[in-house]
């Protein structure tokens, strides 16, 4: 029987040449068909292939929406300071909006806590950055709108009397205030501040989830639970914080030798010394300008914890403690700034249900 597999068995010579022009384009096509059906077999055949088919589109989604709620604020920024400007007084209404902006710039900084799980490094830091500006120009706009009164003597006799009177402590403090003012402002945000070796408690119920802060806190064991919606720390110093999940970011600054255990869809940590961080986290957690920084997984328990984790979406956990990203280190080697907290150091579960333990 004669081989039809075998080329040589259709002589081209016996062709003429448009014939063989066709013959030639025929078995291109019939080529190029049969590497198309491979392919598309292989595909079916590894359905993990691909293992995030959507994230280009989710990616390309939450940028397209973060940008126009940018643009938005920037509008209403734009618009409060030339009314201002236009006005050269400043517009009672003008505090009003000021808050519904701040509202925005928050809602924004929401956004990214919950849409960093998905996002490359790159686009949560621009973002970051942008949400970063966004609060010095609506810091800068505040002091347009409502500008702060300038201080004057009244007469010669006042004037006088106050070269002889002592300077108070927090007016000492005011230049050192101002260097290490916060990159968040958490002037009007409910919170615990100034304390000295307390057991501070505090529990979230329905309405009242919100914004809290931790400010000038020294040895003091702070239980917060139930959900919050963002957590602000500033100038801690041995201190152990134990936090029930945060729905958006907690932001951390200038803390030195605390435990924190923390549940969040977003910990960005800066100027941290000596510290060891409990988390359960959807996005890698960052680090700015911090040294012997060590981490664990989240092992806090009090009574209903697995249903506000479930409502908060941070029930599952998702291994993110370990996969840390400082901000800092550049190199392709793993920073030297964190270490992941050996098991034998380790704290076991903690388990705040009754304040007075």
């Amino acid at each position: 029987m004669e081989d039809l597999s075998n080329p040589i068995h259709i002589p081209t010579k016996t062709l003429d040449p448009s014939a063989q022009s066709k013959h030639a384009g025929m078995l291109e096509r019939l080529s190029n068909l049969h590497q198309s059906r491979l392919q598309q077999q292989s595909l079916s055949r590894e359905p993990n292939s691909n293992p995030n088919p959507d994230s280009f589109e989710s990616t390309q989604s939450f940028l397209s929406r973060f940008n126009h709620s940018k643009n938005s604020i920037d509008s209403d920024l734009a618009r409060l300071r030339q009314s201002t400007t236009d006005s050269h007084s400043s517009n009672p209404s003008s505090k009003s909006d000021l808050h519904k902006v701040s509202a925005s710039i928050s809602d924004l900084e929401k956004l990214v806590a919950e849409s960093s799980y998905f996002l490359p490094s790159y686009d949560v830091r621009v973002c970051l950055e942008t949400i970063s500006d966004l609060k010095q120009t609506l810091e800068n706009v505040s002091s347009e709108v409502v500008p702060k009164k300038r201080f004057a003597f009244k007469n010669k006799q006042t004037k006088k009397a106050a070269t002889s009177v002592v300077v108070s402590e927090p007016e000492l403090g005011t230049q050192e205030t101002e260097r290490k003012k916060p990159s968040f402002e958490v002037r009007d945000l409910p919170g615990f501040r100034g304390k000295q070796n307390e057991v501070l408690v505090k529990e979230f119920k329905g309405s009242e989830i919100g914004e809290f802060t931790l400010s000038d806190l020294s040895g003091c064991e702070v239980r917060l639970t139930g959900c919050l919606r963002a957590l602000f720390v500033h100038k801690l110093k041995d201190c152990r914080v134990y936090v029930g999940p945060v729905l958006g970011s907690v932001l951390i600054e200038e803390v030195e030798g605390c435990v924190f255990v923390l549940a969040s869809h977003q910990i960005r940590t800066h100027h941290a010394r000596g510290c060891d961080f409990y988390l359960r986290v959807r996005s890698r957690p960052i680090i700015e300008d911090s040294s012997g920084v060590r981490f664990a997984p989240y092992c806090l328990c009090y009574d209903g914890i697995e249903t506000d984790l479930k409502e908060s979406n941070l029930y599952e956990e998702m291994g993110n403690w370990a996969n840390v990203d400082d901000f800092r280190w550049l190199r392709a080697v793993q920073s030297p700034n964190w270490l992941i907290l050996p098991e034998s150091e380790r704290l076991g579960t903690l388990n705040i249900s009754n304040p007075e333990t």
